[in-house]
C-alpha cells in the first residue's frame, strides 16, 4: 500500500496567519481551476482512501537579486475537495532543509504534504518557479512508454527519500528538459515544472495528448 497523500510527515514550523497576498497567487489559481475540472486535482470517496490529492506551487521572484527565491506558495493540506481556492486556501513556504525533513511555513492553512517534493524541485534547479503535482492513472501507468522518468518505488509521498530522489532524478539534464517525472512509490502521482505555472501545465497537456 502506498502511503496516503493529505497526510503530512514532515517536521513543520507552522505560524498560522491571516489571508496570503492576493498577488502571490494569481497566476497559479487559473490552472488550479483547469487541473480540478479535469480531475487532476480533487478528492474523492472512492480514490486513495478519501484523502484529496495534487497541489500547485510558486515561487515567489526576488526583484534585483541573482539568487533563487527560498519561499514558495502552495495550495493548503486538504483543500482538494474545493473547485475553486481562495488566498485562505494557500500556505507560505519560507525555507525547507531537505536533510532534517524540515519545512517552515505560515498562512491561514498548512501546506500541502507534498510540500517537501516541491521544495526538492526548487532546490534541484534555480530556473523552476512553478511546481505541479497531480494524480493520472493514465500516465503513471504508461510512464515507461511516454518515456518519463521515475522516483524509485520505495520513495513514499512527503517524505525525505522522495525529496532526495528527485534531487537524485533532477540531476539529469534530460529530465530537466523534459520537465515531468513520474512518483514511482505514489500511485498515479505526476509531477509537472517549468520556469513558469504556463510551461508547467502545458507540459502535462502535451504528454495527456500523446497517444
Amino acid at each position: 500500500m502506498t502511503t496516503p497523500e493529505g497526510v503530512i510527515q514532515f517536521n513543520l514550523s507552522f505560524q498560522k496567519t491571516g489571508a496570503l497576498n492576493k498577488k502571490w497567487i494569481q497566476r497559479i489559481q487559473p490552472w488550479r481551476h483547469i487541473l480540478f475540472k479535469l480531475n487532476l486535482i480533487g478528492q474523492s470517496a472512492e480514490k486513495y482512501d478519501g484523502y484529496g490529492y495534487g497541489n500547485i506551487s510558486e515561487r515567489l521572484r526576488q526583484r534585483g537579486r541573482d539568487n533563487a527565491s527560498r519561499s514558495f506558495v502552495i495550495s493548503g493540506s486538504q483543500t482538494g475537495h474545493l473547485s475553486d481556492l481562495t488566498v485562505n486556501h494557500y500556505a507560505l513556504v519560507t525555507d525547507w532543509c531537505l536533510k532534517d525533513n524540515g519545512i517552515i511555513s505560515s498562512g491561514p492553512l498548512k501546506p500541502s504534504s507534498e510540500s517537501l517534493t516541491h521544495a526538492a524541485v526548487y532546490e534541484a534547479e534555480a530556473s523552476v518557479n512553478a511546481v505541479i503535482h497531480i494524480h493520472s492513472a493514465e500516465l503513471w501507468h504508461r510512464t515507461k512508454k511516454l518515456g518519463i522518468p521515475a522516483t524509485h518505488p520505495h520513495a513514499k509521498c512527503g517524505t525525505p527519500e522522495m525529496a532526495q530522489d528527485v534531487l537524485r532524478l533532477l540531476n539529469d539534464a534530460s529530465c530537466r528538459r523534459l520537465g515531468i517525472f513520474s512518483m514511482g512509490g505514489h500511485e498515479d502521482g505526476i509531477v509537472a515544472f517549468g520556469s513558469d505555472v504556463m510551461e508547467a501545465g502545458l507540459k502535462l497537456i502535451r504528454f495527456l495528448a500523446l497517444p
